[in-house]
């Protein structure tokens, strides 16, 4: 029963193989990594001996999003009506993933050699082995790995148990991978905006009037005192305007207004850098008081774009006075220094 259970599994294991390898450009992770593992030895009869247990080390790499190659060695024992069993090999490894996820689940083929002792009688043979498994991903570098295979072995003549040369188990492996390295991330891509309808061209629109052309706009739709890079995507954008209520860090409505604006923009157009976020003050009052209240401004301004579901990385800062880009010896200049810049920082 359990020989026959055992080419089921193996059946199995070979129809896993069916749909076969996807487009390599969706090649996600080519890391090396190492498999530590312990293992449960199910013993076929024809061994005439007990279960057992043991434990090996597999080196191996990825492929791509669907296949992995292993090499691993393995030590296992059990006891046996002729003594004790001891069975050192390896195997070279072939697994294809049904998906790369936090559980993928996976099928195997090995081929190897192993050499096996029964008390005093030892000799060297072949062995195959197929199954299924899957790993859980604790960390990008730590998963979890357990399988199941069937493993059939020749030894050859050398008549280590007498009556026969041939054998089949069934082993359990439970251990973990440790890949090498940072996990690749997806590109960030950006894709030009489909034209509806072909009733100009588009190298002579700038729908946004950013100055870069339709054609080249990777980020349409920017608002109004941003600047912007080649691409059409925001370096910096000013914000100018009676944004916070008399000496207070709160918002005013027209703010939120406007800074709904721009979150609204910002998620519609990922750019994952980093942003800082810049509050300025004329010369009014005491230097240290607007140091502190450009920075308070600049932090509410931070928390209400994080609340509008920004998750760009944002950082406050505040310049107090240090930066002006108008002449305080007037009203119209002063206007003009109290201000919030938002930066995109570039790597």
């Amino acid at each position: 029963m359990l020989k026959k259970n055992l080419l089921a599994i193996a059946a199995f294991t070979s129809a896993g193989f069916l749909p076969l390898a996807e487009a390599a450009d969706q090649i996600q992770d080519d890391r090396w990594y190492i498999a530590p593992f312990a293992s449960f030895v199910r013993t076929g009869g024809d061994r005439n001996s007990s279960d057992g247990w043991g434990g090996g080390m597999g080196i191996g790499k990825i492929l791509d999003k669907h296949f992995n190659v292993e090499v691993k060695g393995f030590y296992q024992e059990f006891g046996g009506e002729n003594g004790p069993w001891s069975l050192t090999g390896g195997t070279a490894d072939l697994q294809y993933y049904f998906s790369r996820d936090k559980f993928s689940p996976y099928t195997v083929i090995g081929l190897g050699g192993m050499n096996s002792c029964a008390s005093a009688n030892c000799g060297a043979g072949i062995i195959g082995e197929a199954g299924a498994g899957f790993t859980y991903e604790l960390h990008d570098n730590f998963l979890l790995r357990s399988d199941v295979r069937y493993r059939y072995n020749n030894n050859l003549n050398a008549h280590v148990q007498p009556g026969t040369d041939e054998f089949h188990d069934m082993t359990v492996n439970v251990g973990f991978v440790i890949p090498f390295g940072d996990k690749p991330k997806p590109a960030e891509k950006y894709e030009a905006p489909v034209a509806v309808a072909a009733v100009a061209d588009c190298s002579t629109l700038d729908s946004d009037s950013d100055g870069v052309n339709n054609c080249l706009d990777l980020c349409p739709d920017t608002l109004k005192n941003t600047t912007v890079d080649h691409t059409g995507c925001p370096v910096k954008l000013v914000l100018k305007g009676q944004h916070f209520e008399y000496n207070s860090a709160k918002l005013t409505l027209n703010a939120e207004h406007i800074l709904d604006i721009v979150a609204e923009n910002i998620v519609t157009h990922p750019m994952k850098n980093d942003i800082e976020v810049q509050g300025h003050a004329s010369s009014e009052g005491a230097d240290d008081y607007n140091m502190r209240l450009s920075q308070k401004r600049a932090q509410s301004v931070v928390d209400y774009l994080k609340m509008k579901g920004v998750t760009n990385r944002l950082v406050a800062k505040g310049y107090g006075e240090t930066q002006p880009i108008a002449d305080n010896s007037t009203e119209a200049g002063k206007s003009e220094n109290r201000r919030v810049e938002l930066i995109w920082i570039e790597y």
